[in-house]
């Protein structure tokens, strides 16, 4: 049923879902205090409490757009995309490694998978829903041409240094949290968030390259704007450090497009037996 509704909507104009995702997030915002909790708390926790509006507005866009994304034919997505700055890409394969695309939820990040696959074999990694209506939709559409997904577990880890191994391509969602045992408690936005190891240890055991990627979404339903940019991660670095210096260069990418930041996401919150940061700091000083 869910995804005969967003092939429909796949069918309507990007302006037209853009304008019902504005109406949207100001709906859920206004009804839903969880949500709006949560969204007020991040936002000012980065201080950008002065783009709340656009930011709530952005959200609902960033719903509504998914069937557009995922359902529409990939020649009517990819002509809504511009792309600044591909040549990166194209030095890092030239170079003759592996490349690791890091996409915070900022902006329209399903787009970006879709672009880069788009000109070449591209597997990212995902986690599975928990509710089994959702399967179909989340992977069947997700996973396009040339567009692999790898499972959020070990299975799905292998995979992508398989990839990387072979000088291939792979996308991550590096502010996504992690399980317990695959993080550490690094400083994001200037308050300890469980941030995942598993770029710093694919890029540092393959040597692939590293590159920052966010689709800005442009005004009145335009399209996107893909930016890349190339990041170096210190292999010297500790666990922590890396850790750290990603999230400082996420606050970067989320700093030129506030309100495109997905601030209603639970970024600080603690998974089921990870150690609370308070704690952690506590048994150090010790």
């Amino acid at each position: 049923m869910l995804v005969s509704l967003f092939r429909l909507l796949s069918h309507l104009p990007l302006p037209l879902l853009h304008a019902l995702g504005t109406a949207a997030g100001w709906i859920v915002y206004l009804c839903s205090p969880r949500y709006r909790k949560h969204l007020q708390a991040n936002i000012r926790q980065a201080c950008f409490e002065r783009h709340l509006h656009a930011a709530i507005a952005e959200a609902g866009k960033n719903v509504f757009e998914l069937p557009f994304v995922w359902c529409a034919e990939p020649s009517r997505v990819l002509g809504k995309v511009q792309v600044e700055n591909w040549q990166v890409v194209e030095q890092a394969r030239a170079a003759g490694k592996g490349i690791v695309f890091l996409t915070p939820h900022l902006g329209c990040f399903e787009v970006s998978a879709q672009l880069a696959a788009s000109r070449l074999p591209l597997t990212v990694l995902y986690r599975p829903p928990k509710q089994a209506a959702l399967k179909p939709l989340i992977e069947d559409a997700r996973a396009r041409y040339n567009l692999a997904l790898a499972p959020a577990n070990l299975a799905g880890v292998r995979s992508l240094f398989k990839v990387l191994k072979r000088n291939g391509v792979i996308g991550l969602l590096p502010d996504q949290v992690p399980q317990n045992g695959e993080g550490v408690w690094a400083d994001f936005f200037g308050k300890p968030a469980y941030t995942m190891t598993l770029p710093g240890k694919l890029a540092q055991m393959t040597e692939a390259a590293i590159i920052l990627a966010f689709a800005e979404r442009l005004p009145r339903g335009r399209g996107y704007l893909l930016h890349l940019s190339p990041f170096v991660l210190s292999p010297e670095l500790l666990p922590e450090q890396q850790a750290r210096a990603i999230n400082s260069a996420m606050e970067g990418l989320i700093a030129g497009c506030p309100a495109q930041y997905f601030w209603s996401y639970n970024h600080y919150k603690v998974p089921s037996g990870v150690t609370p940061p308070d704690a952690v700091h506590a048994g150090t000083a010790s």
